[in-house]
C-alpha cells in the first residue's frame, strides 16, 4: 500500500468562507457534504451530478482527508490513553 500523501491540493480552508469549514478547491462544497453523501450510499457519478463543478479527484482527496483527520485523533487518543 503506497503511503498517504497528507498534503491536499484540492481542500481549502478560508476563515473568510463558509466558517472556515474544510471546502473543495475554494468552492462553496465543503468536504463534509461529499462524505455525507458517499456514507448515505450515493454513488461517485451521482454526487458529480448533485455538483457538477467537482470532479473525481476532488471526492477522492476528501476520502483521503477524511482518512488522514481520523488517524490524527487516532494517534491522539493513544497518547492520552
Amino acid at each position: 500500500m503506497a503511503a498517504m500523501r497528507t498534503n491536499f491540493e484540492r481542500i481549502t480552508i478560508d476563515p473568510n468562507q463558509m466558517g472556515g469549514v474544510p471546502c473543495i478547491r475554494g468552492l462553496r462544497i465543503p468536504v463534509a457534504t461529499v462524505l455525507r453523501m458517499l456514507g448515505a450510499g450515493m454513488a461517485n457519478d451521482e454526487v458529480l451530478s448533485a455538483y457538477p463543478d467537482l470532479e473525481s479527484d476532488d471526492i477522492r482527496e476528501c476520502l483521503r482527508f477524511a482518512a488522514a483527520s481520523v488517524a490524527e485523533r487516532e494517534i491522539a487518543a493513544l497518547h492520552t490513553a
